[in-house]
């Protein structure tokens, strides 16, 4: 198994890239945290409104989510948000809308070009209740009880210590607080060579947990009632499931089953998980 930090250096540069070239995952033979579920677009397809997309700075939606963590939460006027893993912005933005000028939302990124990006994207929209730091999520520069709700999207399957993650986002949430989050999880445990890939990690799709101990470490963290508000299969077919398995090709054994690659790709689904921390 190849060690956290070269995993995180793998991820950090990959997003490093998308952040400079403004680019998505859809395209090119490149997968990141894109679905198949819709063809061309990195999200289940209606997971945005068009309109809101269409209110945000260009460079805020890079398409490196898969779903929309907002979707089902209702937001009020002075609340705080922090966004793990916040990309180009387009969750904090959409957020920072919802909660107001007396609201206050904080983005969160490992990567200096996302953070960079992010801010522009800010100062060009005007979104002065908006804020993003440099940091691991694994270890947020945020008081305790900071947060209302904690949101994310795609990113903690790409986290090398999911628990560490979780119990992270609690620490910063709120007593009453809620935590909303859509990733990557599989319906069964991945086989060695897959897990092995470093292609499939940056792709969110090699560090996915199961949905059970993906649950479990939610669970592990403090939070309560915790449930799965949506679920959507990645691979509804074979032509799909032979798109989204490309990721694991870079770094396969040459000849490896092509029926195995196959059924690893059905694997995996899109969901997103609530819970609260007990008040």
């Amino acid at each position: 198994m190849h060690n956290d930090d070269s995993i995180r250096e793998a991820v950090r540069d990959r997003y490093a890239e998308h952040a400079v070239k403004r680019t998505s995952c859809c395209g090119s033979g490149s997968s990141c945290c894109s679905s198949s579920v819709s063809a061309g677009t990195a999200v289940p397809e209606g997971a945005y409104d068009v309109a809101d997309l269409s209110a945000l700075p260009d460079d805020a939606n890079l398409g490196l989510g898969c779903g929309n963590p907002l979707a089902m939460e209702s937001l009020a006027h002075g609340e705080t948000v922090v966004d793990l893993g916040s990309g180009g912005g387009i969750d904090c933005f959409l957020a920072a809308r919802k909660v107001g000028p007396t609201g206050r939302v904080i983005g969160i990124d490992m990567t200096p070009e996302m953070i960079a990006l992010a801010r522009r994207n800010a100062e060009r929209g005007g979104y002065d209740n908006v804020e993003f730091r440099l940091s691991e999520v694994e270890s947020m520069p945020l008081e305790d009880d900071t947060a209302d709700i904690v949101i994310s999207n795609c990113v903690i399957n790409l986290v090398p210590d999911k628990r560490r993650a979780f119990a992270e986002a609690f620490r910063v949430t709120r007593p009453g607080g809620r935590i909303s989050v859509s990733d990557i999880v599989t319906t069964e445990a991945l086989p060695e060579l897959a897990r092995k890939s470093v292609a499939a990690y940056v792709a969110c799709l090699g560090g996915a947990s199961t949905l059970n101990d993906y649950l479990g470490a939610v669970r592990d963290a403090g939070y309560r009632q915790v449930e799965v508000v949506s679920d959507v299969a990645y691979a509804m077919d074979d032509e799909e499931a032979d798109a989204l398995a490309e990721a694991f090709r870079f770094d396969l054994p040459e000849g490896f089953d092509d029926d195995e690659v196959r059924r690893i790709a059905k694997l995996f689904h899109s969901v997103t998980v609530h819970a609260v921390k007990p008040g």
